[in-house]
């Protein structure tokens, strides 16, 4: 099972080189979250040249979505916001994606593994299907007039969001989504979800229990982690791809408290080490400025 993630800015990993079989070019990714057992990953790739591969199937679910830059599927070109999904060995048409492209990527329930083929595997299921959607080009939802979005325990929307619904799957109800919330739009109950849930940030941004998302932040939370008192930007509200591997439902507590008590031991204000500079510190992160002179103490 993959870690809990949350809160991180994607400048404050590092590279690696990218996990890609058959391929011809270069390219490096981040791993916002990264499951040990079954290689299952959700990434930030950056092509460094011109990349290309040949027609073949995945070992595992995956999915591209295009940050900036231009990929080919087959005879589409995808730019920003493009996006395309192959389920476990789906045939995929040739790519190739030109230098300086950034893309997310997910895997799962499977690793890295690609073989050059040109057919679907036996096992696909009929209802299987490569999706590519220029997804710029799709008009946003009001959850308001129904989706498998966002839904409250009484089974209504949750309002003040819009979606574009990326893909699902039948059987599972496994799905990605662009959401987008309205400048202010709040959402006070806290709340848990019977599944997991991950997001990646692409514009605007929001103030949440465990800190503030701005674009380049992510999380991957598995079921049944309370989190919520959402309030998105003020003035641009929030966007970010989201996906659950269930239909997610907002299961609600209200008046939840978190209460931690007791009488100090060994710090306070007549413990000189308490007021040690280094205790006071930020974390050090690159995404929220330069990190500290080393030298200092």
């Amino acid at each position: 099972m993959r870690p809990h993630v949350e809160l991180i800015d994607q400048r404050d990993l590092i590279d690696h080189v990218a996990e890609f079989e058959h391929a011809t070019g270069g390219a490096v990714q981040r791993n916002l979250s990264y499951d040990e057992e079954d290689g299952s990953a959700s990434l930030q790739v950056r092509f460094t040249t011109d990349w290309s591969r040949p027609a073949g199937v995945h070992q595992a679910d995956t999915e591209w979505f295009v940050l900036f830059g231009e990929v080919t599927i087959g005879d589409t070109v995808l730019g920003p916001e493009g996006f395309w999904m192959a389920p476990t060995g789906v045939w995929t048409p040739p790519i190739s994606v030109t230098e300086g492209t950034r893309i997310l990527l997910f895997r799962e329930r499977g690793g890295w593994r690609f073989d050059p083929a040109d057919g679907d595997r036996a096992f696909v299921r009929p209802d299987q299907k490569l999706v590519v959607h220029d997804t710029a080009r799709m008009p946003w939802i009001d959850v308001k007039d129904g989706s498998p979005m966002r839904f409250d325990l009484g089974g209504s929307p949750v309002p003040g969001l819009y979606i574009k619904l990326l893909h699902r799957d039948e059987q599972t109800g496994f799905y990605s989504r662009l959401i987008k919330a309205k400048p202010g739009w709040r959402e006070e109950p806290l709340a848990h979800h019977p599944c997991s849930e991950e997001a990646y940030c692409l514009d605007g941004g929001f103030e949440y229990n465990y800190g503030t998302m701005w674009p380049g932040t992510y999380f991957w939370r598995p079921a049944l982690i309370r989190h919520g008192d959402f309030t998105a930007d003020a003035e641009h509200g929030c966007t970010w791809l989201v996906r659950s591997d269930a239909d997610l439902v907002d299961w609600y507590t209200d008046n939840a408290t978190v209460v931690m008590s007791g009488d100090p031991t060994n710090w306070g204000p007549e413990y000189p080490q308490s007021l040690a500079p280094r205790f006071v510190e930020p974390v050090r992160s690159r995404s929220v400025g330069a990190w500290p002179d080393p030298t200092h103490q």
